[in-house]
């Protein structure tokens, strides 16, 4: 009867020519599907292509709502902009809505984010054929051998938004405070540690900031084992041992399947190259990390339905893997 009231309603709304349906920003909000339902492109067309639905059980982060007093919700259906679909609203419950303020997309506002990127450097390939690595003083000691570094670091744990693309961060937040230990935690998997923490308090100020869940020293360590993890894998393996030479786009994720036990796992983590050296691996992960520190951990089954696009990303079947203090 109580849905029966809710679709007359909404019925008796959409024939009001003076209420617009117009999309609204939702700042936060989750949505839990309580029955079956299809998502639409359009819900004033009923598009659907390749008939999507939502199933009972599943939650969403919000991306927008039609309006402030909303019948359909749009949802992030896949991982990517593109898949972002409505649903009616009477298909779930929907928990902290918060909407943005008018022109604003809320992309610069703590714990806002709906999932995270690790992004893993392979250090030689950084310092030798990236336009900014010559001027790191890591990257320099690796040219006159006096450091070695033979494995992958940590470029950054950033909180991530969809609906604002690739520039939700620079939150208000407290400054860089690290322990000692943690920075003696961090040095071997962040070189530039060893030399200054102007990186590091980069990846803090435009990232870091953006959660509240942990403070700086919690922040770096857990960023600093969940490269560990990668780096021991079996795909982060197949590449350190390629070092001077070149791996397979296909056997790397390959093994990302196998490890993870579905082949979806490959569409979570991205090769981004400069020509076709290897600089950095950028792994998609949820929101929540469930007290878990390893990327297996973190994963699960979390995977995304197809990989995220980047003009970055290494596009060539063999992938060469600068080896440390090599150039050319």
């Amino acid at each position: 009867m109580a849905r029966l009231a809710v679709l007359a309603f909404a019925s008796a709304l959409a024939l009001i020519p003076t209420q617009p349906a117009l999309a609204v920003d939702a700042s936060a909000g989750s949505f839990t599907v309580t029955q079956r339902c299809e998502a639409f492109q359009s819900f004033k067309n009923q598009t659907n292509p390749g008939g999507v639905s939502v199933q009972p059980g599943r939650s969403y982060a919000i991306a927008e709502v039609n309006r402030e007093a909303y019948q359909w919700v749009r949802i992030d259906v896949g991982g990517g902009r593109k898949d972002l679909r409505w649903v009616a609203a009477e298909c779930g419950r929907v928990e902290g809505l918060q909407i943005a303020q008018p022109g604003a997309r809320a992309c610069s506002v703590a714990d806002q984010y709906d999932s995270h990127v690790l992004a893993l450097t392979w250090q030689p390939g950084f310092c030798e054929h990236d336009r900014n690595g010559p001027g790191k003083p890591e990257c320099q000691a690796m040219g006159k051998g006096e450091l070695k570094v033979d494995h992958f670091t940590l470029h950054g744990l950033w909180p991530n938004k969809q609906a604002c693309g690739i520039d939700y961060g620079s939150c208000a937040g407290p400054a860089l405070e690290l322990d000692q230990a943690t920075v003696d935690y961090i040095k071997p998997w962040m070189p530039n540690f060893h030399y200054d923490t102007r990186f590091g308090n980069h990846e803090w100020k435009k990232h870091g900031v953006c959660q509240t869940a942990m403070d700086d020293d919690q922040y770096f360590r857990l960023a600093v084992d969940l490269v560990k993890s990668f780096n021991d894998s079996p795909a982060g393996a197949y590449i350190r041992e390629n070092a001077g030479g070149s791996v397979s786009r296909t056997q790397f994720y390959e093994k990302l399947a196998d490890e993870h036990g579905n082949k979806a796992a490959a569409n979570n983590f991205q090769l981004i190259c400069t020509g076709d050296y290897l600089k950095e691996v950028r792994v998609a992960l949820p929101r929540d990390f469930k007290g878990e520190r390893s990327l297996k951990g973190v994963l699960g089954q979390d995977f995304l339905a197809e990989r995220r696009s980047d003009r970055s990303e290494c596009r060539g079947e063999r992938i060469r893997i600068e080896a440390s203090g090599m150039a050319g």
